[in-house]
């Protein structure tokens, strides 16, 4: 058998023109039968990118905020997407994951013109140190999950507890037998930086996040991923989890994540 005709794995199998099937890779850290979100979110921006197949370009996808409606089943998805507001040079666009007919994920991407603003681009924030500067955190032995053992983790040592700075890459494809943009594949690990800069043992204490808000001032390139991450606990049950993002250009934009924070349940007994 040759490399060519060695199939390579992906966290998700098209079934339909709006569904896909989660394989393994994509199982999530809280849970085996969940799927692991950060898989997910690329997989929505992959649903956005075919819907604006066609058209004449000129917009870029500048905001994308998911809200995680509940739990999402390691089961076959429904990817519907919509305009909410069209125009020329701004458009809004809500996508819609549905599973076992309830609807788990609902997002909402911005679109804008694309200019040439190259003699005043800036950023005050400092590139992070290259992926091959830096030693290969083993993220499985903190988390379980299909989706943690399928990426390389690249992790500064953290010096403290809620902070860390990270760079992600995976081998495995977003979509089966499809390709996807960069900017799918750099969204498909966003998510993740909830868990590379953990408050608590998560075997103590859970804290998983109910929304993702992604904003981009210049388009990403992979294949890494990098993460400058921040996560606050408050006194009352909520938390957030900050970063900045990065390819190895420099910085690309920032996420934002809400956290709802508890302990674990104790078993009886």
């Amino acid at each position: 058998m040759t490399t060519s005709t060695i199939a390579r794995e992906s966290y998700y199998e098209r079934t339909g023109e709006h569904t896909f099937k989660p394989t393994a890779h994509a199982g999530g850290a809280w849970s085996a039968d969940e799927q692991h979100f950060s898989p997910l979110a690329g997989l929505v921006v992959h649903a956005v990118d075919r819907y604006l197949d066609g058209r004449p370009g000129g917009l870029t996808l500048a905001r994308i905020s998911y809200d995680i409606l509940g739990r999402i089943a390691l089961d076959e998805c429904e990817i519907t997407v919509r305009t909410v507001r069209p125009g020329r040079t701004i458009e809004l666009l809500e996508a819609t994951v549905t599973t076992g007919g309830r609807a788990v994920v609902r997002a909402r991407a911005w679109l804008l013109a694309t200019l040439d603003t190259s003699a005043v681009a800036d950023s005050p924030r400092e590139p992070l140190p290259a992926p091959e500067d830096l030693p290969v955190w083993a993220m499985g032995d903190a988390w379980d999950g299909g989706y943690i053992s399928s990426v390389e983790v690249r992790r500064v040592p953290p010096a403290r507890r809620g902070r860390a700075t990270a760079w992600l890459t995976s081998n495995v494809d977003l979509v089966a037998g499809e390709p996807s943009s960069p900017l799918a594949s750099f969204v498909a690990l966003v998510d993740t930086a909830n868990g590379i800069a953990p408050q608590q043992d998560p075997a103590e204490w859970m804290f998983p996040n109910v929304d993702l808000t992604i904003h981009l001032h210049r388009a990403p390139r992979g294949p890494w991923t990098g993460l400058d991450t921040t996560v606050t606990f408050g006194p009352a049950g909520q938390g957030l989890t900050s970063t900045v993002l990065h390819d190895v250009d420099g910085p690309v934009g920032q996420a934002e994540q809400i956290l709802t924070v508890r302990p674990q349940p104790r078993p009886l007994g």
